[in-house]
């Protein structure tokens, strides 16, 4: 099998050590020793989360978890407040659409981030509205939207906030409790550095009082079914037993690591390659609020982004995004989050640097690379 680079928004790669963990006999769901790794997987959940609240573990994708957060919240008819600033924001108003509520839709232009304000003000002329729907990072455009901000918002209404950090969870700083988030979904493909398959929701105190009043269908996703399991450490049905034994090793590299140093060497990673694309003389399509997960870069005029990405895949092996939707063709999308080393970054600036010249964007070949070797020496 030919040898590939991972530097998607997600699948990332997964540690050496890891698939290892994972690669131990299987046992029984529901045995005592199944029963041992699911109390600490759900304390290791609530370090990284940084929260007191349960975080429910769902054998399902981050979007699963989105949904979930729509079924156990709302009843029909319901009015919530999408944030839509790219493919991933819409998601919710499918979501919504789809679960019989009706959508509040607040479009952002995509590279921008949401204002408060206009949530304020959109809660403030309609306070029938139940919940308040985002993305802590817009995957789609590379954009960071205020949610500390817009915690702070919601804070002074009966309205919940839910925030989809499946992209950002420990990629960036994002304290749950702190910032008084009422409900942070999650998954295990991005930053947290395992193969997809489950999917997390930290659930607080106002989130639960809602979900009292729900009256939306709900059996697999049911928060109040798993509650009642989790708390006893065992899930409502068969736990991926797999992903369990890898997110315990996980848990030990992030100790090991120290989650302020993931941060920080995640933020040096973006820091480098942003300083590599100026370069080489392109611009970002997140004109606001650059995430440091990821980087979504416009490609020069007279290049299509799509044969970036394309090029990459085909020549080296290397895995990039293209843009969805409007932004097709327009830009390219390179992560930055879990176990993504300095050198997979140098090695991602230098095949981007031979995919443009082949398609003919004249540069100084080697200045980026040669930018965020200054970077990542700096900081040595």
């Amino acid at each position: 099998m030919k040898k590939v680079s991972l530097l998607a928004p997600g699948p990332t790669p997964v540690p050496s050590r890891t698939l290892l963990a994972m690669a131990q006999p299987l046992i029984h769901h529901r045995s005592a020793d199944f029963l041992e790794i699911f109390g600490k997987v759900r304390q290791g959940l609530k370090k990284v989360f940084q929260t007191e609240n349960e975080v429910l573990t769902f054998c399902s994708s981050g979007t699963g978890a989105m949904e979930s957060s729509v079924a156990n919240l709302l009843s029909p008819g319901d009015k919530a407040i999408a944030i839509r600033g790219g493919k991933f924001g819409e998601r919710w108003t499918e979501i919504l659409k789809a679960y019989g509520c009706q959508p509040v839709n607040l479009d952002v232009p995509w590279g921008q981030a949401v204002k408060p304000a206009d949530v304020a003000k959109l809660l403030a002329d309609d306070p029938s509205i139940k919940a308040v729907y985002v993305q802590a990072l817009e995957t789609s455009t590379g954009v960071a939207h205020p949610i500390e901000e817009l915690a702070k918002v919601t804070a002074k209404t009966d309205a919940v906030l839910v925030v989809d950090a499946v992209s950002a969870l420990l990629a960036y700083d994002i304290p749950v409790d702190k910032w008084g988030l009422d409900v942070v979904i999650s998954g295990s493909q991005k930053a947290m550095m395992l193969p997809p398959g489950l999917g997390f929701v930290s659930i607080g105190p106002k989130a639960l009082k809602l979900m009292e009043s729900s009256k939306l269908p709900k059996f697999y996703f049911s928060w109040a079914k798993e509650l009642k399991n989790q708390t006893q450490n065992k899930g409502a049905f068969t736990s991926p037993v797999t992903l369990f034994m890898g997110l315990l090793d996980i848990f030990d590299y992030i100790d090991e690591l120290g989650m302020q140093n993931i941060f920080a060497e995640t933020g040096l990673k973006s820091k480098a390659f942003k300083a590599a694309m100026a370069a080489l003389g392109l611009t970002l399509y997140s004109k606001e609020c650059p995430s440091q997960a990821l980087t979504a870069v416009e490609a020069p005029a007279g290049v299509d982004a799509q044969a970036v990405v394309k090029w990459l895949k085909e020549k080296y092996g290397i895995f990039i995004a293209g843009g969805q939707d409007q932004a097709k063709g327009k830009i390219f999308r390179v992560a930055h989050m879990g176990h993504i080393s300095e050198f997979d970054t140098l090695q991602g600036i230098s095949a981007i640097e031979m995919a443009l010249a082949g398609l003919g964007y004249k540069f100084e070949m080697g200045a980026g690379v040669a930018a965020a070797q200054k970077v990542f020496g700096e900081a040595i």
